[in-house]
């Protein structure tokens, strides 16, 4: 499930470093949805494909959004604060003349998206495999920064997720949780299992397609 071709990439300067926004329109866009990659990848994942080939259709113009240490070539995500400080500086180049943004990410994407979200202005944030903790040790909670997002919110995470797995997420919090069964962090599903990795990304994609839409 790819997208068929981007209308245009482009470089944004941030006070971390050059970033890179690669745009998937919609015909007629409602939406903008800006996301970005986890700390162990880049927007080659397979679940951000599949949303850039899926959302333009819904009305959701979808804008894959690279970190500065991606597009320079480091391996190695840097901290928190400096992951932040790169997409508040991308946000203006996100936002297009009326239509909302929701922020979103994949995991380490996923906790940017939703502690930036309230100050940016963001209409909500989409969190894919959201790190809950390290795995392993759940004592090492990051709901706060999940509860903190201050605007509606969608959780879609592997039922087999080692940063955490959906009954490990607080009951209440007002926040909606989508689960991919069998997935791993990256959507991955055994070989035996009763789905295929397609299924899996189009519970991904119907998941943000039915959200995006109810978000008007």
């Amino acid at each position: 499930m790819s997208p068929t071709s981007a209308a245009a990439t482009e470089t944004v300067e941030t006070e971390a470093g050059t970033a890179r926004v690669t745009w998937y329109p919609a015909a007629d866009p409602r939406l903008v949805l800006a996301v970005s990659h986890g700390a162990g990848g880049g927007i080659e994942a397979a679940d951000l494909q599949a949303l850039a080939a899926v959302l333009p259709a819904h009305g959701v113009s979808v804008a894959l959004v690279e970190q500065p240490w991606r597009v320079a070539g480091r391996k190695v995500a840097p901290a928190p604060k400096t992951l932040d400080t790169g997409w508040r500086g991308l946000w203006p180049a996100l936002a297009r003349p009326g239509l909302p943004v929701i922020s979103g990410g994949r995991s380490a994407g996923a906790r940017v998206a939703c502690r930036t979200a309230g100050e940016l202005g963001a209409r909500a944030v989409l969190a894919l495999s959201f790190p809950l903790h390290p795995p392993g040790r759940p004592e090492k909670s990051r709901a706060d920064e999940l509860l903190g997002a201050g605007v509606p919110t969608l959780v879609v995470q592997g039922g087999n997720d080692p940063f955490g797995r959906p009954e490990e997420f607080p009951s209440e919090g007002g926040f909606e949780l989508v689960e991919v069964p069998f997935g791993d962090h990256s959507f991955a599903v055994p070989k035996r299992a009763p789905v295929t990795r397609d299924a899996a990304l189009t519970t991904v994609t119907d998941a943000a397609a039915r959200w995006a839409t109810s978000l008007g």
